[in-house]
């Protein structure tokens, strides 16, 4: 897959719930970065590449609720069950507090991520 999000991505499974003309949609976000969200929904209801929709999840750890829009900028269909979408979306507008709150906790399983890989390397030699 090619990999054009700016961020890095944070390993991520939780609901949410994307807003679709105004028509709510439950997704399974997968991951998360400090520009985008990785998420699947039903085939039926996942709206095309090129539309703008306002998406719900909450963040482990936290007490609020994430609350952002955002453009998909990937729509590709699973072949493998044929019953869901993945999606890709790119946030385009998110009130300040909840950006900070969200790039606070991108920060923060970075380093998480990081003091494990030096735990092991400092275990294998």
């Amino acid at each position: 897959m090619l990999e054009r999000r700016f961020g890095f991505r944070i390993p991520l499974t939780v609901f949410g719930t994307s807003y679709v003309r105004d028509r709510p949609v439950r997704v399974l976000c997968s991951d998360v970065s400090d520009s985008g969200v990785g998420m699947t929904a039903v085939h039926g209801v996942a709206p095309p590449a090129g539309t703008v929709v306002g998406v719900e999840l909450e963040l482990p750890g936290t007490t609020d609720t994430l609350w952002a829009a955002g453009e998909i900028c990937r729509h590709h269909n699973d072949g493998a069950d044929g019953l869901t979408t993945d999606l890709g979306l790119r946030f385009t507008a998110m009130a300040r507090l909840h950006a900070r709150l969200l790039r606070d906790f991108c920060v923060e399983a970075r380093r998480g991520t990081l003091a494990q890989l030096l735990s092991r390397v400092r275990l294998a030699s």
